[in-house]
């Protein structure tokens, strides 16, 4: 399937595996709606997609600087009504739903910063590492506005206290502390992430995708089920797992004491 083409995205693949470059770094990668409406319409595509990875990463050795604050200005200069502002967030809903809704797995590479939006939207990814030296904020609320949007991925990802206070007091994350706080997953040294991505990479490949695209699904329902509605749901799945062709190939491997097919490619 061919995947939508942008000015605003650089997309490499490899085989299963995408990278989607943010590719404006003389402006910090911001997101703005332009990149948007690409990545909305590039996370469509990838649902029915034969690829299984995808990282995000920023030219210049900058993840995101989040939302586009030019364009936040010249909305304000405009006289925008309250309808209009509320569409521009409506619109960063759905691309924060869409990239934590990916049926692959997904790896944001952050180096530099991930600020505000850009925050939010590593909070949004299956696994995030991060150079070293990569600084995290959610600076909102130091020029008058609210994180909104990626307020329910950040709290999924830190917890109800971690993500109240980051997003209150607009603090810096850094190294150890971005990791204790369960923002990241790895730190990695200077000059090393193409490396850990695909190290990364090479222990996913064992992973059968099906699997992983359930399984992110089961997750994602949880909250919002009741106690009854999980273990339904949890049983159709597990039925639909086991009788598919993705289980079968893999049990036989397994007992085979071979590679099941997946991981072969």
């Amino acid at each position: 399937m061919e995947l939508p083409v942008s000015e605003q995205l650089e997309l490499e693949r490899d085989g299963a595996w995408l990278t989607v470059w943010f590719n404006t770094p003389e402006k910090r990668n911001p997101l703005t709606g332009e990149r948007v409406a690409a990545l909305i319409r590039l996370c469509e595509a990838l649902q029915n997609s034969d690829i299984r990875g995808v990282t995000f990463r920023g030219r210049g050795g900058m993840f995101c600087a989040g939302g586009d604050l030019k364009a936040f200005r010249s909305i304000l200069q405009g006289g925008a009504r309250h309808e209009d502002v509320v569409q521009l967030s409506l619109q960063a809903a759905d691309l924060f739903d869409a990239v934590s809704g990916l049926p692959q797995f997904t790896v944001m590479a952050v180096e530099g910063a991930a600020m505000a939006g850009g925050f939010g939207l590593a909070c949004c990814g299956d696994y995030v590492l991060a150079d070293e030296a990569a600084r995290f904020a959610l600076t909102e609320a130091r020029i008058g506005l609210t994180p909104a949007q990626i307020a329910p991925f950040v709290v999924q990802r830190l917890g109800q206290r971690t993500a109240r206070r980051l997003m209150l007091t607009g603090e810096t994350l850094a190294g150890d502390a971005a990791r204790e706080a369960g923002l990241v997953d790895r730190l990695v040294p200077p000059g090393e992430m193409e490396a850990a991505i695909a190290d990364l990479r090479a222990r996913m490949a064992a992973v059968a995708p099906q699997a992983l695209a359930a399984i992110k699904r089961q997750v994602a329902a949880l909250p919002t089920q009741t106690r009854a509605e999980q273990r339904q749901a949890a049983a159709d799945s597990f039925a639909a797992a086991m009788l598919s062709d993705e289980a079968r190939e893999g049990i036989s491997a397994f007992l085979e004491k071979r590679k099941p097919q997946w991981a072969e490619n």
